[in-house]
This record gives structure tokens, C-alpha cells and sequence, in this order.
């Protein structure tokens, strides 16, 4: 009960007029451009259609009683803005011209026009209101023929049987698009939620080789701390002392750097045994993708010099990725990488052909275009992705770097002080 009063009893006079269709769809392709723009108001020119038919039924049937007759048609043309108010307003005319013919309770036009009424108004709520509407519609006909001065009840039966053949199929179609809208919403979340939990694992890879990377400058400036002192013949205890207050802070930072970033490790990770790549590595990362069938080459402008680590590393994934990209989406294409050495940072660019090979491309979800956008964001880069005119695709990237100290020197500095110890001990 609590569902028909909402339904059909509350805010009965509400005013809601029918939208225009939203111009997209199988049907809207049918239909030719410069009618789309009209084409969007097909249901409402259905229902005016249907309210003159109504009218024209009335003609023919009622003869001299014309207005009983067209009083039907009202209800039909109602539905356009007031869905809930057409209904009862479509029973009360069954019942009056019921009354007036003292035959039938549904005549021609009546007949007519309370079938579209109930359609138009189960289209326009929900698949619970059509039953109520069609109980109600059942409860008039039982009082009607029971109480009522008709002496032909023969469309009684027509009519329950074809509406509700209509509300089955309106209610359908009803639950057919509920259930393409939640669908839809889920596929979208899901989108979502893919493409966050793409970004906090890229992240997270980011988070362990930084570890990696930052760890080692941490010690090696803990090293230089500890070893400097030995350099001066000497020294003031105020110069050993700001040394040791140096190490003790970088042994610190050192710690808790590993603290926070190491909840990042998965449980089972382990830290690899080797470096962490850098573009001198990148002459193997090309034979490698040769072997596997991609014809690769390299181009270098610029003076080439030592980058800090973070940047080779970030620059040596990506390129990774992309040629990784091109072997999966491109079968038999080649690849060009271009690295750009400039005062303020460092260039790179890796773009191919469209693919040409027998093998039909691999799908990708566009995880490794994302990672790419992190690691280039998480250095303050900028990064542009996106095909060629010839089919391929084009990879650009461009990391700021700060002017630094040759890191030559402090792999030295560390060489040394390891020499120097040995000889102390």
C-alpha cells in the first residue's frame, strides 16, 4: 500500500513534462543528420498522434454526443506533462462515458485512448505502477459490471488482456534499461577504480626503486661524514664534531627514510642484487628488443653527461615502456628512441611506425601510458602521448634537471675513503 500511495497518490498533480530523447542510439543513426534535431521529440508527436485518433474514433462512434465521445482524448494529451493526474483523469472519463452510453464501459474511443493513457504513464514511472494501474483498471470493470447500468461488457475482457500484454512489455523494456544504466555505472566505477589502483601501484613501484636510489646518496653521505676528518691534518674538535653531528643526522634520515617507504614492499619482495638501471644500459635494453623482433634505433643530440639517478632511472623505464608498448600493439613495426641532452634537462622520444607484421596486436588497458605520466609528473616533466598521422605512436617526454655536481667525484670520495680506512686499520 505504501508503494501505490507513492506511485499513485502522491503529488497526483505534479507537474513533469516529458524530456526529449537524448538524440543518440541505434535509432538516431537510421535517421538523416539534419532531422536529428527534430527526431528527438518522436514520443511526443506519438502521443499527439494518438490524441487525434482518439478525436477521429469519437467522430465516427458518438455521432451527435461528440464531446462525451472526445473526452478521452484529454487524459492522452495530459500524459505529456502531468503522467500521475492522466491516469485517474482517464478512469473518471471511463466511468463517465460508461454512464452515458449505458452500454460499454470502454467504447472505441474510450477503449483507445485509456490503453495508450496506460502505456504512456507505465513508460513514464515505474514497473510496480503499471500493476497498480492495471488493478485499478480491473476494480472499475468488476464494479461497472456488477453495479453498472452497461448492457455489452464484451470489451472488458480485450481490454485487460491487451494491457496487460502492454505493461508486460513496457515493463521489460522498464527492467532491460535499469539493469544497461546500473551496468553502465559499474563498468564506469570499475574503470575507475582500475585506473586508481594502476596509479597507487605505479606509485608504489616508483616508492621502492626511489628507495633504492635515495638510500645510496643517504649513505654515501654518511660515508663522506665519517671519512672527512681524516682528510685535515688537525682538525678543531668543532670541525669533528659538526661531521659527527652530520653522519648521525644523515644515519638518521637514513633510518626512517627505510621506515616509511619500506610498509611500500610487498611481503614477499626482494630488493634485486643488481643496480637499478640507467641510460647507459640502454644499448642492451635496444639489443634485447631486437632479439624479439623489433627493429630499433637510437639517436642522441647533445652533450652527454651524468644525470642525477632518479632521472636515468625514470628515463630508462619509460623508454622501456614504450618500446615494451610497441612489441604488443604494433607487431612488426620499428621504433625510433631520441634522447635530447639540453642545459635544462633531459629529452627523450620514442615514436613507431603503424604495425605491419601478420600478428594482430595485443589490447592493452593503458596502464603503462599512466605509469609513464607518473614517474614524468613525479619529476616536474611534462609528457605528451598519442598516434601519428602514418598510425604509429609517438611518445614525448621532457625532465627538468637541475644543474649538479659531476657524481663521478663522489663515487671517488667513496673509493677513496674505503682506501684510506683499510690503511687505518
Amino acid at each position: 500500500m505504501a508503494g501505490l500511495r507513492q506511485d499513485l497518490f502522491h503529488d497526483i498533480f505534479a507537474y513533469r513534462p516529458l524530456a526529449p530523447m537524448s538524440g543518440e542510439g541505434r535509432f538516431f543513426r537510421l535517421v538523416p543528420s539534419r532531422l536529428r534535431k527534430h527526431a528527438v521529440w518522436t514520443p511526443h508527436a506519438l502521443v499527439l498522434l494518438a490524441t487525434f485518433f482518439t478525436v477521429m474514433l469519437a467522430i465516427g462512434t458518438w455521432n451527435r454526443q461528440f464531446f462525451v465521445g472526445a473526452l478521452p482524448a484529454v487524459p492522452v494529451a495530459l500524459t505529456l506533462v502531468r503522467p500521475v493526474a492522466a491516469f485517474w483523469l482517464s478512469m473518471a472519463v471511463s466511468f463517465i462515458t460508461a454512464v452515458t452510453s449505458n452500454e460499454w464501459l470502454w467504447g472505441p474511443s474510450s477503449f483507445f485512448a485509456h490503453l495508450v493513457v496506460l502505456v504512456v504513464v507505465a513508460a513514464r514511472t515505474r514497473p510496480r505502477a503499471a500493476a497498480w494501474m492495471w488493478t485499478a483498471s480491473l476494480l472499475l470493470a468488476l464494479l461497472m459490471e456488477n453495479s453498472g447500468p452497461m448492457r455489452d461488457s464484451s470489451s472488458v475482457g480485450p481490454m485487460l488482456v491487451l494491457s496487460a500484454m502492454a505493461l508486460l512489455v513496457v515493463g521489460i523494456v522498464h527492467v532491460r534499461r535499469d539493469a544497461q544504466r546500473e551496468v553502465t555505472v559499474q563498468r564506469t566505477v570499475t574503470a575507475v577504480e582500475r585506473d586508481r589502483r594502476t596509479l597507487l601501484e605505479e606509485r608504489t613501484t616508483i616508492a621502492r626503486e626511489l628507495h633504492d636510489v635515495v638510500a645510496h646518496h643517504m649513505s654515501v653521505v654518511a660515508i663522506q661524514a665519517e671519512a672527512a676528518p681524516y682528510r685535515v691534518e688537525n682538525p678543531p674538535p668543532e670541525l669533528e664534531q659538526a661531521f659527527v653531528t652530520i653522519r648521525e643526522n644523515a644515519v638518521a634520515a637514513l633510518t626512517e627514510l627505510r621506515r616509511v617507504l619500506g610498509v611500500v614492499r610487498a611481503d614477499d619482495y626482494e630488493a634485486p642484487d643488481a643496480p637499478q638501471p640507467t641510460l647507459d644500459g640502454l644499448d642492451g635494453l635496444l639489443a634485447n628488443v631486437r632479439e624479439a623482433g623489433l627493429e630499433s634505433e637510437k639517436t642522441v643530440t647533445g652533450a652527454v653527461r651524468a644525470l642525477p639517478q632518479g632521472v636515468e632511472l625514470s628515463a630508462y623505464r619509460i623508454i622501456q615502456e614504450a618500446l615494451s608498448n610497441t612489441l604488443r600493439h604494433a607487431p612488426g613495426a620499428t621504433a625510433q628512441v631520441e634522447l635530447g641532452y639540453v642545459l635544462g634537462g633531459l629529452g627523450l622520444r620514442v615514436v613507431n611506425g603503424p604495425p605491419t607484421g601478420l600478428v594482430k596486436p595485443s589490447p592493452g588497458a593503458g596502464h603503462g601510458i599512466t605509469g609513464m605520466r607518473e614517474r614524468v609528473a613525479m619529476l616536474n616533466g611534462e609528457m605528451t602521448a598519442g598516434a601519428t598521422e602514418d598510425g604509429g605512436y609517438e611518445i614525448a617526454a621532457f625532465i627538468p634537471v637541475q644543474a649538479t655536481h659531476d657524481t663521478h667525484d663522489t663515487h671517488d670520495t667513496h673509493d677513496r675513503y674505503d682506501t684510506e680506512r683499510d690503511g687505518k686499520a
